[in-house]
């Protein structure tokens, strides 16, 4: 199939402190989140000076991703300036026909992969004329990703103590019970499914004669509705008491150190590392690794020369490049 551009596709964050609560109120609007969650989650922010590093990271990325690319590169985001809609217009200005989107979360749930469909359907209509955009696909086992985090917790191991008396934590976004149970074609618990195997294929790379969990972070919703468990900070609360000593936190439900990293495990876990007594490393995550960037350029390919039959996965949970109208629904739909 033939494409004339490139759309790096991601979440946004606020650059200054006056930007902080407009970005938030753009995140929850509809949710009915209180006010006093939100001015918590501000405060994480302003910490900061407002300043999220997911804009930065995502300027890195184009920046690294024109050379090896023979499209020309734009980036909107869902929240925040570059916002989607704009982006849009300017690339019908320029003349664009036909568009690959790479999204910025490599799972497949309703928040990581179809609300991203969503909002692409949103901006073109908002645009007369707009052109036409497919959406890459899911990447959560591709060789590229799981090296970078791999490689990432090799080095972590080798900051703590002892590595043999290591455990491995993987991370990842929470969301509703409810979406998970809904995502994938029909509902089958595809997001869980599809973290569950990047955990086991960072860590039989990494570091296979070591124990490791995968739990959740970043948690938003309302105390009532369940969403998958447990909190990264319980989990090290449980390890602690089961006498475990030193532990690698790998971040692998992210491609960078969004704020949510850097909050919730650089300073809340390592905080609750530190009361527990337990050494604490955080891997890294890919970030701009040449790795992950020729992953997106083999993304690309794959669907510019779909007849090449050249598929790059190391996992067994299904991926596919146009999603069912029953994928990832709304678990308020589902």
């Amino acid at each position: 199939m033939a494409y004339d551009a490139f759309l790096l596709l991601s979440f946004g964050g606020p650059e200054g402190q006056e930007d902080v609560l407009p970005f938030l109120e753009n995140v929850t609007r509809g949710r009915g989140i209180p006010r006093e969650r939100l001015e918590t989650v501000a405060g994480h922010y302003r910490k900061f000076g407002g300043v999220s590093p997911i804009n930065a990271q995502c300027r890195a990325l184009v920046e690294a991703l024109r050379p090896r690319l023979d499209l020309p590169v734009y980036w909107g985001n869902r929240n925040w300036h570059p916002m989607l809609a704009d982006t849009v217009r300017q690339m019908r200005d320029d003349g664009v026909q036909r568009a690959l989107a790479f999204v910025t979360s490599p799972f497949g749930s309703h928040s990581s992969c179809r609300q991203y469909l969503d909002d692409i359907a949103l901006a073109r209509a908002e645009v007369p004329d707009a052109p036409v955009i497919d959406k890459i696909r899911q990447y959560h086992d591709h060789p590229g990703y799981i090296a970078p985090h791999a490689d990432a917790v090799r080095a972590a191991l080798d900051a703590l103590p002892s590595r043999m008396a290591a455990r491995l934590v993987f991370t990842a976004h929470s969301i509703p019970t409810s979406m998970n149970a809904a995502s994938g074609p029909g509902g089958t618990g595809r997001y869980l499914a599809q973290l569950r195997e990047t955990a086991a294929l960072v860590a039989a790379e990494a570091a296979p004669e070591l124990g490791w969990d995968l739990v959740w972070q970043s948690r938003s919703g309302a105390p009532h509705v369940p969403w998958l468990e447990p909190d990264v900070n319980d989990h090290l609360e449980a390890l602690a008491k089961e006498g475990v000593t030193e532990v690698v936190v790998s971040p692998i439900g992210f491609i960078s150190d969004h704020l949510e990293v850097i909050w919730d495990l650089d300073e809340e876990a390592r905080a609750t590392a530190g009361r527990l007594g337990l050494a604490f490393a955080r891997a890294a995550t890919p970030g701009v690794d040449p790795r992950f960037v020729d992953m997106i350029r083999q993304l690309v390919d794959e669907r510019v020369l779909a007849h090449s039959n050249v598929r790059h996965a190391l996992g067994t949970v299904p991926t596919w490049d146009f999603c069912p109208a029953d994928c990832c629904v709304s678990p308020k739909r589902a």
